[in-house]
């Protein structure tokens, strides 16, 4: 049996379009989660939080794998909920003022209880800080604007303007967090062919 990809099944919310903005309703999904504040280039608690995410991330996928083959999924790439006090100048703000919440999306069979026995195994063998604070949690975002972005998460801020202009312009107001997902590794990948998933939610 072919293991489980979400970013088939989940392709319009995972591969939108390079060229046009797109709007989507992000159904409730289920994803590990961990919060942080500060710049995430400089502040260990980021590198703290992707590493646990991910350390949780991988046995789980192996622990599901060798209990039921049927189980078998791909770890789903690193995505990012970021806010601060004042979103209408998010992307002028220092960087050291941003809140975040980083995550991995998770298939609807995984069970708090799966997700307890990986971080343990994971402290067991890894000693990975923080992965005691990483949980499970239905996060429902709603409907919102997207776009695939390519190049430096630097110089995002032109595309973040336009999305946003794009959202006034259907009469709609921003709400909720800015929501990233990181399809490209950057310690691999040139920064002018980084490919991220720009999603801003919305209310009418």
């Amino acid at each position: 049996m072919p293991k489980l990809d979400l970013r088939k099944t989940l392709k319009h919310l995972y591969r939108p379009s390079a060229k046009d903005f797109s709007i989507v309703d992000v159904p409730p999904l289920s994803y590990l989660m961990m919060d942080g504040h500060g710049d995430p280039n400089t502040a260990p608690a980021y590198a703290q939080a992707v590493q646990a995410l991910y350390s949780v991330a991988y046995t789980l996928k192996f622990q599901l794998k060798q209990a039921d083959p049927a189980l078998d999924f791909g770890v789903m790439p690193l995505e990012g909920l970021w806010w601060a006090a004042d979103m209408a100048n998010f992307t002028q703000l220092s960087k050291a003022d941003w809140d975040w919440t980083m995550l991995i999306l998770q298939p609807d069979f995984v069970t708090a209880g799966h997700v307890a026995a990986a971080q343990a195994a994971a402290l067991r063998k890894k000693g990975a800080p923080g992965v005691e604070r990483v949980r499970l949690e239905t996060y429902h975002e709603g409907p919102a604007a997207q776009i695939r972005y390519f190049g430096a998460y630097a110089d995002e801020g032109p595309t973040i303007a336009r999305l946003h202009a794009f959202i006034a312009a259907q009469g709609r107001r921003l709400s909720g967090k800015h929501h990233e997902v990181y399809l490209g590794d950057p310690r691999r990948t040139a920064p002018a062919k980084l490919q991220t998933v720009i999603r801003q939610p919305f209310a009418r």
